[in-house]
């Protein structure tokens, strides 16, 4: 393992992947390795291990700006993930025009390889998660500073637990509706507040109800997930969603349980204290894989599927990996990341 080890960190090192981090040993927590590298695995793109606990290669950017959404925290550099997720943001963008939604300000999709973050989610690690703004894209493109600072605005009441119909509307139940109706998408997390509210106001047809999940937080934004993608063997499938609609298993998060506050010693968070060592073995090789020509290489921009530029590898050519079937997309340059690895701000609101 120690020799593994060496090897590995001697690979990042000199590809510029990681910045240097002694000593490199198993029992280091993996975020650290995961939260410095700043390009994807230019590989074949696949999930490994489960939402919370694994990677992925193959990752191609979102663009930091697109006609219908605008990228958010860029210094946090969390705007991979895998091909069918970043095609289905920019889907998702463009078809919610319809329902009067004006674009998508972005949050955190995943690191440019997965894995635990340095700070916040648990989730988020192989590449099909996704925040999404409760908050209306403005109408002028923001600075980095804008992007940095500016909160989103939550949905529910102050003090308490259920929607402010001051600020929620019917361009929200749309949009999250828009997203829960498409195929692909497994999950949906809302605050139990917003989960009430759509129950309550749902017309028609609600069989989309049933992916839209109870979550603490999820105030300022909602979380989309994806299934695991063709060609990932190593993807841990999610438990079917219960029957019905799950408008009438919603008394719990309404009582003083679920929001008391914790007392005694907590256990630390599983990102804090995760290893390689309990991660997919799969994980390793993406961290040593290398890297592709350069950011810009791997940036979708408009009108087309995320495809990303990988380096051959030899594997069955009957292996599918993503769906291709649309135009092929032009990379697009933008500006340049801050270094990954540098102590970050404490985490806002709409993180």
């Amino acid at each position: 393992m120690t020799k593994w080890w060496k090897f590995v960190g001697a690979c990042l090192m000199a590809g510029g992947v990681l910045a240097p981090v002694e000593p490199m040993a198993a029992e280091q927590p993996a975020k650290v390795f995961f939260g410095a590298a700043k390009l994807p695995a230019a590989t074949a793109a696949r999930s490994y291990g489960f939402y919370s606990k694994g990677c992925f290669s193959g990752g191609v950017a979102i663009a930091t700006d697109g006609p219908t959404w605008q990228a958010m925290r860029l210094s946090r550099n969390r705007r991979w993930g895998h091909p069918a997720m970043i095609n289905l943001i920019e889907k998702l963008s463009r078809d919610a025009t319809a329902d009067g939604w004006p674009g998508l300000l972005l949050g955190d999709i995943s690191q440019p390889r997965g894995g635990p973050m340095l700070s916040g989610h648990a989730s988020h690690q192989i590449g099909l998660d996704a925040d999404i703004w409760l908050t209306p894209m403005p109408d002028h493109k923001l600075t980095y500073a804008e992007r940095e600072n500016m909160s989103a605005v939550s949905m529910i009441k102050k003090g308490g637990l259920t929607v402010d119909d001051r600020l929620w509307t019917p361009a929200h139940a749309a949009l999250i509706r828009r997203a829960a109706k498409y195929p692909e998408v497994e999950r949906i997390f809302v605050h139990p507040g917003i989960k009430k509210k759509l129950c309550e106001t749902a017309k028609g047809d609600r069989s989309w109800l049933a992916k839209v999940r109870p979550f603490w937080g999820h105030d300022y934004h909602f979380h989309v997930r994806i299934g695991c993608q063709p060609g990932s063997q190593g993807c841990k499938e999610q438990d079917p969603i219960p029957k019905g609609d799950g408008c009438d298993k919603l008394d719990w998060w309404f009582t003083e349980e679920p929001w008391r506050p914790a007392t005694g010693p907590q256990k630390p968070k599983a990102r804090d204290v995760m290893t390689m060592a309990s991660l997919p073995k799969a994980c390793r090789d993406v961290l040593a894989a290398p890297s592709p020509a350069s950011e810009a290489a791997v940036t979708v921009g408009v009108g087309g599927s995320a495809v990303a530029a990988v380096a051959p590898e030899p594997e069955p050519a009957s292996e599918p990996t993503v769906d291709t079937a649309a135009a092929p997309i032009a990379a697009n340059a933008y500006a340049e990341t801050p270094a990954i690895g540098v102590p970050l701000p404490k985490p806002r609101p709409g993180g």
